[in-house]
């Protein structure tokens, strides 16, 4: 039981550290929303870029679980869209991809969160 918790906590630390690096790679994105032959820069989703499978088989013990100790962030560039100056950054894109950040992080801290809760009360630390 409790290494399918310490697997979920580790799994919403990733979360909450890839939400900090899409955030940062928007902020550049932003920054450079008028520089000429910027090119804006993506992440991979997070469930994409640890391959968590579609609803199924799950693992039973820890020992069949693949995941990484660390999980590694990478931005790659985008097309452009068209702008005369070859400047790829759409700051409406940008900004809708802020709050689907700031959403990914917000569930990783709810997470946490509610782990933290649960731990407490089975301590019988209720505060």
């Amino acid at each position: 039981m409790f290494s399918t918790q310490i697997l979920v906590q580790q799994m919403a630390r990733g979360l909450a550290k890839h939400a900090a690096a899409q955030q940062v790679v928007v902020a550049k994105n932003l920054a450079n929303a008028d520089t000429p032959g910027f090119r804006a820069k993506r992440m991979t989703g997070f469930a994409e870029m640890i391959g968590d499978p579609a609803p199924g088989p799950r693992a039973s013990r820890p020992s069949h679980l693949n995941r990484p100790a660390e999980y590694r962030f990478e931005a790659r560039e985008e097309r452009g869209n068209g702008n005369p100056n070859e400047n790829s950054v759409s700051v409406e894109a940008e900004m809708m991809q802020a709050a689907r950040v700031r959403q990914s992080h917000d569930m990783a801290l709810a997470i946490q969160s509610g782990f933290s809760r649960l731990f407490k009360t089975a301590l019988g630390r209720s505060s």
